[in-house]
This record gives structure tokens, sequence and C-alpha cells, in this order.
């Protein structure tokens, strides 16, 4: 894993894969991280993302940017053994992402966030290259922070 973490990189590499169509949101975040953190995950975490776009199989249910998001921290922080109490502080990490989010747009509803959108329009494309980015953004500061790791872009 690198020890010097460029953000922007990983926001602009993740907006990047989804833009041109490579992948859809919460598939772009987790490959951006991988990438950008030089992690050995292996390939099928970036399959396990693809159940995610549209809110989750196009339910339009939470927006699949968090979702990408919060699968990128479970890599970092979750546990794999039951009754690890690790999982109270990934949950911490997972509330801190989603709030970011709420914070940010008031709903992680996909319907509520594209309500009115044509889904084959370049405004609704936009958006969720934006959500991309800023979760992609968010889940980097996270686990830089919280792995003690130095950033290249001083964010």
């Amino acid at each position: 894993m690198k020890t010097e973490i460029n953000i922007e990189k990983v926001k602009a590499d993740a907006e990047e894969l989804f833009r041109k169509g490579d992948f859809f949101c919460s598939e772009a975040i987790v490959s951006s991280i991988r990438d950008n953190f030089e992690i050995d995950m292996p390939e099928e975490m970036i399959a396990m993302a693809s159940t995610f776009p549209v809110g989750i199989g196009r339910s339009k249910c939470v927006c699949g940017a968090v979702s990408g998001a919060l699968l990128a921290l479970g890599y970092f922080f979750g546990r794999t053994k039951g009754g690890d109490p690790k999982v109270q502080k990934t949950l911490e990490l997972a509330n801190e992402l989603q709030q970011s989010f709420k914070d940010n747009h008031k709903v992680l509803c996909c319907k509520i966030l594209t309500h009115g959108m044509d889904m084959a329009s370049g405004e609704h494309k936009a958006q969720c290259v934006s959500f991309t980015g800023e979760m992609a953004k968010k889940a980097a500061e996270i686990i830089v922070r919280e792995k003690g790791l130095k950033t290249a872009d001083g964010l």
C-alpha cells in the first residue's frame, strides 16, 4: 500500500471511470481506491460493487456512490471474524461517510436525488459523476486519516 495518497487523483480517477462509461459509480470508486492506494484488493471487489449502481440494482434506493465508498471503507476497516469488536469503529466511519453525503444532499435515496431527471440525460450523468467523485474523495480522506497516511495534495 502506498503511504502517500493524492486524494484529488482518487476523486478525478473515479469520476473519469464513470464519465467514460468504463464503470458505474460504485465500481468506479472501488477501482479508483484500489489503484490509487495500490492495495492487494482482488478485482472481485470491483465485481461486488456491480450490484449497487442506480440505487442498488436499478431500484433507485441508496445512492450507488455512497454504497461504493462504504465498500471501500469496509475493505480497510471491516471485520472478517465474527465477534471482532473492531466493527464498532467501522460503523462509526460508515456513519461519518453517509452523514457527509446527507449533509450535502439531504438524502441518500437515488429516486429523490434524480427526481425529474431523464436517466439518459447529461444532467443526470453529470450529477452522478459528481457524486462519484465526492464519495471517492470522502472515502480516501477517511482512509488516509485513519491509516495515518500522507497526502500528496495537501488535503
